[in-house]
């Protein structure tokens, strides 16, 4: 899911809370800001913490360490971007290749005759299996395994044999190839044509397998930790080393530049897997229906569900 694209005030994105950053970093943001208050008590009241302490560590590490959420922040954005953009080369392959099936398989017309009454059925079959292809693919990304989202795509002995398979969405594209090569050897694809539609599977196997890969390499587990560690003895760190200069409001302070840093790393964290269901997430369900629709349409139909909106500002 994703944050509504629909743009709210100024004063509205200040306040927000749903989609934010600081329902993940809240406790340890109340955490960090309590250590500085007990800090800030101590030395007022107790004379505590009186170091020979000055602030340029903090403002080197801190220098540094900005430096290295930025890159962490820009790769994790890469990733999430990269998801988006093959999702839409999804929309546009899907809605390619059901013009092709519509219009490049059939019979030779012949001159009088009508077209053969099954070729409704087969064309249809086939733009239903590539709806199914599209929801299994966001399934199998988001590691849901329930069929019964394409139960009106698929009847129930291939949605059973489906169950076994370990990579759906591959075995949905491979019953599309041997769907194609029947209708070849029946003669209701041209040999031009059936190179055309082999490419159109091939470039939907090459977007699956960019956001496997997306998927199944995050970004290193020693760098992630490293970047959290740094972070925390920073952020726990700094009441001990402003005390003397700022005094009274330390807390302040602490809880500021803690947001900041806590904040970044946090967003990180949530938009390097872009396929999940976290509220930064890519909206694939959205994606899904919307294709659904578009394709659905192409038949002619006019029962249709409704393209999905977004909910409490939350689009999934």
């Amino acid at each position: 899911m994703i944050i509504s694209s629909d743009k709210p005030s100024w004063l509205r994105i200040v306040l927000t809370y749903s989609g934010s950053a600081l329902h993940r970093i809240w406790l340890r943001l109340l955490l960090t800001t309590l250590l500085a208050v007990v800090v800030t008590e101590l030395y007022i009241d107790f004379d505590l913490f009186h170091f020979d302490l000055t602030i340029t560590p903090f403002s080197l590490i801190g220098l540094a360490l900005s430096i290295f959420l930025g890159f962490r922040n820009n790769t994790s954005y890469d990733r999430f971007w990269e998801g988006r953009k093959l999702w839409g080369r999804l929309v546009n392959t899907s809605r390619s290749l059901t013009r092709q099936i519509l219009t490049l398989i059939g019979p030779r017309p012949q001159e009088g005759a009508a077209p053969p009454p099954e070729l409704a059925d087969a064309r249809r079959r086939l733009v239903y299996r590539l709806i199914a292809y599209v929801h299994a693919l966001r399934l199998h990304l988001r590691d849901q395994g329930d069929l019964d989202a394409l139960a009106p795509f698929l009847d129930a002995a291939e949605r059973e044999a489906l169950a076994a398979e370990i990579n759906r969405p591959i075995a949905l594209l491979q019953r599309l190839g041997d769907d194609f090569r029947e209708l070849w050897d029946r003669g209701w694809i041209d040999t031009m044509h059936l190179p055309v539609l082999e490419a159109s599977l091939t470039a939907l196997a090459d977007i699956q397998g960019g956001c496997e890969r997306i998927k199944s390499t995050p970004i290193p587990f020693s760098y992630t930790v490293l970047i959290h560690r740094i972070v925390a003895v920073y952020c726990l760190g700094l009441p001990f080393g402003i005390i003397d200069t700022v005094g009274v409001f330390t807390p302040v302070v602490v809880m500021m530049v803690a947001y900041a840093f806590f904040g970044l790393d946090a967003v990180g964290d949530e938009i390097e897997d872009p396929f999940g269901l976290e509220p930064n997430d890519l909206p694939l369900s959205a994606l899904s229906r919307m294709i659904e629709v578009n394709l659905r349409q192409r038949l002619g139909e006019r029962d249709l569900p409704p393209l999905l909106r977004p909910e409490k500002g939350l689009l999934a």
